[in-house]
């Protein structure tokens, strides 16, 4: 595929773009906190300046089990979010996570490039919505809805081909409602109603969806399957989250959902030169302020 379709831009997706982690509710499950508008920009900021070329606001934590956030309550959380990175980051895609349609419209209008929808388009107006102004949006496949948790290590019998199936036949229902097959991002959804085990199932088989011809969203960061694996707690998992984006970077047109902009920067930058084809250059070289760690 090689490029999105979104508000009037044509974006490559032939390198993995970062997509940033931006939280404004206080109880994400990574990092917890109490957050203000500054902070939040401060964050957006030092995040492109990392290399984010996405940045994904959200004010709805994904933990199981609670009941949602009024949607009055996410939108004055994440439109003024919206808005200002909008105005000062003018070359930054916004994408807003949520699944509440009031929400989908109310960033929309605010400013916002994509709708990055976990539910997995339960909710038919956020396609509709993404249509109407041009937006791209995330199709995330699950066994359940939002909030809701499905555990259950019998639950697939195949889960690469049931993921497939989701997702081919919602891809199928947002061209029908009107979004343009180049606006529309796929995610296999790790660790959303799957077990670590499952997830990694999934993953070992993720080069199956590059047949969608989509850009295809890796939301890697932290995840339980990594904690599994580690045996750490989300803060600590960043190292096998850049394991997990290693060991997938041979996907094509890939959209890496990261806490840690820089360190993921860092993997790729390293990764390709020794991976790749392309010429090193004769005068690389480390400058001269790098050379030693400052006491």
């Amino acid at each position: 595929m090689g490029e999105l379709r979104v508000k009037g831009r044509q974006v490559r997706t032939d390198r993995p773009l970062v997509m940033a982690i931006l939280n404004a509710n206080t109880d994400s499950f990574s990092d917890p906190g109490p957050r203000d508008l500054d902070k939040l920009l401060d964050r957006a900021a030092r995040f492109a300046a990392e290399g984010a070329a996405i940045i994904d606001v959200g004010a709805q934590s994904g933990i199981t089990g609670r009941a949602p956030v009024p949607a009055e309550a996410e939108i004055a959380a994440v439109r003024p979010v919206v808005r200002e990175i909008a105005r000062s980051l003018p070359g930054v895609l916004i994408s807003v996570d949520t699944f509440k349609d009031d929400v989908a419209e109310a960033v929309l209008d605010a400013g916002a490039h994509l709708i990055n929808d976990v539910s997995g388009l339960r909710n038919q107006r956020i396609a509709e919505l993404c249509a109407r102004h041009e937006a791209a949006l995330v199709i995330m496949h699950t066994s359940a809805p939002p909030l809701h948790k499905l555990q259950d290590p019998d639950r697939y019998q195949d889960v690469t081909m049931e993921t497939m199936r989701y997702l081919d036949r919602q891809c199928e229902l947002a061209v029908r409602l009107g979004l343009p097959e180049d606006a529309i991002i796929i995610d296999p959804g790790p660790d959303f109603t799957k077990t670590p085990a499952q997830t990694i199932e999934l993953l070992r088989n993720a080069r199956r969806f590059a047949e969608f011809g989509k850009p295809l969203l890796l939301a890697l960061s932290r995840k339980d399957f990594v904690g599994a694996l580690t045996q750490r707690s989300p803060v600590d998992r960043t190292a096998g989250t850049l394991g997990a984006i290693a060991a997938l970077r041979h996907l094509p047109d890939q959209i890496l959902r990261v806490h840690d902009v820089q360190s993921t920067v860092d993997l790729l930058a390293v990764f390709d030169a020794i991976t790749g084809d392309t010429p090193i250059p004769r005068d690389l070289t480390v400058p001269h302020r790098l050379l030693h760690q400052q006491a």
